[in-house]
C-alpha cells in the first residue's frame, strides 16, 4: 500500500484524502474514500486510523503507518509479544521496561 506515489495510482491512499473537509472524523474520511471509489484495502486501512478526529490532511498522513500496522494485525488488539502498542510508543516498552542490564534500542 503506497501512501504517496504508487506503481498503480488506484492503490494510493492520498488522492482519497484530498476531497475531505478538515477537521474530519475517521468515519468522514472513510466515507469520502468510499464515495471516491477507493479499493476495499484502502478503506480498511482508513478505518484503522488511531484517532477519532483529524484536524488536517497532514495529521492523517502522519498516522497512516500506524493504521497500516493495525490493519495488518487483522483485528488483533495486541502484538505478538502481548503488548498493546500504537505509533506513539513503538520500542519504548522494550527500552523502559527491560530488565536491568538489558536496556537496548529495539
Amino acid at each position: 500500500m503506497a501512501f504517496g506515489f504508487a506503481e498503480n495510482p488506484a492503490l494510493s491512499i492520498t488522492p482519497h484524502l484530498d476531497s475531505v473537509d478538515y477537521p474530519a472524523t475517521r468515519e468522514q474520511i472513510v466515507a469520502a474514500a468510499e464515495d471516491n471509489g477507493a479499493y476495499m484495502d484502502i478503506i480498511n486501512v482508513l478505518k484503522s486510523l488511531p484517532q477519532e478526529e483529524y484536524q488536517s490532511r497532514e495529521e492523517v498522513m502522519r498516522d497512516l503507518a500506524e493504521a497500516a500496522r493495525r490493519f495488518a494485525l487483522g483485528g488483533r488488539r495486541y502484538d505478538d509479544d502481548g503488548v498493546d502498542r500504537d505509533r506513539r510508543n513503538i520500542g519504548r516498552d522494550l527500552v523502559e521496561n527491560a530488565p536491568d542490564g538489558n536496556q537496548r534500542h529495539p
